[in-house]
């Protein structure tokens, strides 16, 4: 990981963008969360594109949208551009969600996936996301509540690292449960007719799925450095890492968390 200007710490080792394709049917996304808000000649933005997934299938030929992707990690934008070199309708750039650099009222759609999470500054994030979409338009929020919180029965020294790691998370604008807050952000923000959708996210009940366990080995892996400098010891770090997954087979444990999907309306 490394730090952006404004605080926020961004994955920048670049396993990440193929990690986080593994874990998501984009096509399927689209058509669950964004169809309803798309149109042909819809001017789109994803907030947090990473290698442009999600952002290639809701500018796909048969919905005939046009995309641009921000990402503040230079890694991620370049996955992006050389995945979808291809794709005319897409464009990216490096940006920061809290200082975005477009007009206000440019887009139709403005979404943003597991991004606020990192975000230091989430009011100013989304009144950002909010001025640049039109009025009459749409902007979606999707996040994580109580990511890498929640498991049971309790192993005490593994939730005790966990803490200690959240808590160094969380001075760099890092909040494991901002997913019941969009909501509110998105009300503060001045949208209107604001829909909540609440979905179980992580559900890992007994000895977890092989193919989930390498994406847990790899996630676990790239986060290692970080949780490194929160401990201040490669070996507690490689402890933590063993506890973790060691849990995660277990037929007997059972670990979740929650999606919140919010979108609503640009006043017009």
């Amino acid at each position: 990981m490394s730090s952006s200007p404004s605080g926020a710490y961004i994955m920048e080792d670049p396993r990440e963008g193929s990690r986080l394709e593994q874990k998501i049917d984009p096509d399927a996304w689209v058509q669950t969360y964004l169809e309803p808000h798309l149109f042909p000649g819809a001017q789109v933005l994803d907030v947090g594109c990473g290698p442009g997934t999600i952002l290639r299938a809701a500018a796909s030929p048969d919905r005939r949208a046009r995309g641009v992707g921000i990402d503040l990690g230079p890694v991620r934008i370049r996955q992006a551009k050389e995945k979808n070199h291809d794709n005319r309708s897409l464009q990216f750039f490096r940006g920061d969600v809290q200082e975005l650099q477009f007009e206000s009222g440019t887009f139709d759609v403005v979404y943003s996936r597991m991004l606020l999470q990192y975000v230091p500054d989430k009011e100013k994030a989304v009144a950002e996301m909010v001025r640049v979409c039109k009025p009459g338009g749409t902007v979606l929020m999707q996040d994580l509540d109580g990511q890498l919180v929640w498991h049971y029965p309790e192993d005490a020294l593994m939730q005790q690292t966990v803490a200690r790691v959240l808590g160094s998370l969380q001075q760099s604008g890092f909040d494991p449960f901002v997913g019941r807050k969009l909501f509110w952000l998105a009300r503060n923000a001045g949208l209107d007719s604001v829909r909540v959708q609440v979905e179980c996210y992580h559900l890992i009940a007994g000895a977890i799925d092989p193919t989930l366990f390498k994406q847990w080995e790899l996630k676990l892996e790239i986060a290692k450095p970080r949780m490194q400098e929160a401990l201040g010891s490669g070996y507690e770090a490689g402890e933590e890492v063993r506890r973790f997954l060691s849990y995660l087979r277990r037929p007997d444990t059972l670990t979740y968390s929650n999606v919140f999907t919010v979108a609503g309306e640009k006043p017009r």
